[in-house]
């Protein structure tokens, strides 16, 4: 395994259209720091898979459903001992790679970027400007996050009984370990959802899961809510 160089992990589920772009992005920062980039395939109907392999990514068949599961099927094949993941449908900053490396070398033991929506409306703008405040309850997945595969296997990885709020889980996790580092640079991160639902309805939503799962309630329950909420708005 390499201690000096980044294994990228995506879990994907049907993002032919989205993967490429992704994958073009990573490309452009390979200064000798990035050391592989494994997509992790939920079972997509489209071309994701072929998108791909064309783009040079190593691709995984996940064996069971759910963010979690792939996430950690890709950090268990990973080779480097910085594991960043990334969701399909975001673009990391220019030099995302250098940015990670400065903050290990600093004696952090993982972090994220900050977040920005590709869509100028003001309260995208404004919910996007709650990912600066340095608390666990607003680090989400679309953030990315790097982290030390040591620590990364010291707390488990990804809790798999979780469907929702796994990244919340694991920020809390790696927190009681060691340093996280909220570096000032921005993922860009697709609108879609918020444009195709609304941009308030699906931030309610999102605000209520979140509230349920500190709650305790179950996530049976929070991914019913969330299920039906996207099967009543078409999706």
């Amino acid at each position: 395994m390499s201690d000096t160089h980044i294994s990228i992990i995506i879990p994907v589920f049907n993002e032919e259209k989205t993967i490429q772009r992704l994958l073009n992005r990573i490309r452009e920062n390979q200064p000798g720091l990035i050391e592989e980039v494994i997509v992790v395939d939920g079972g997509s109907r489209d071309n994701t898979v072929k998108v791909a392999e064309e783009c040079g990514a190593k691709v995984i068949q996940g064996k069971a459903k759910g963010r979690a599961s792939q996430m950690n099927e890709g950090a268990n094949s990973a080779i480097g001992e910085i594991i960043y993941f990334l969701h399909a449908d975001s673009l990391p900053p220019k030099n995302f790679d250098s940015q990670i490396k400065s903050a290990i070398a600093e004696n952090h033991i993982a972090g994220c970027f900050k977040l920005r929506f590709d869509d100028p409306n003001p309260l995208l703008k404004l919910f996007a400007a709650g990912s600066g405040l340095k608390t666990t309850l607003v680090r989400f997945g679309d953030q990315s996050l790097f982290v030390k595969r040591s620590e990364f296997e010291l707390v488990g990885g990804f809790d798999e009984t979780l469907t929702v709020m796994e990244d919340q889980k694991i920020v809390r996790d790696l927190k009681k370990l060691g340093r996280f580092k909220l570096l000032d640079d921005h993922v860009v991160t697709s609108a879609r959802k918020y444009k195709s639902i609304g941009i308030i309805k699906l931030q309610v939503i999102f605000t209520l899961i979140w509230l349920g799962y500190y709650l305790g309630i179950s996530q049976e329950v929070l991914v019913h809510f969330y299920k039906s909420v996207l099967k009543q708005s078409g999706q």
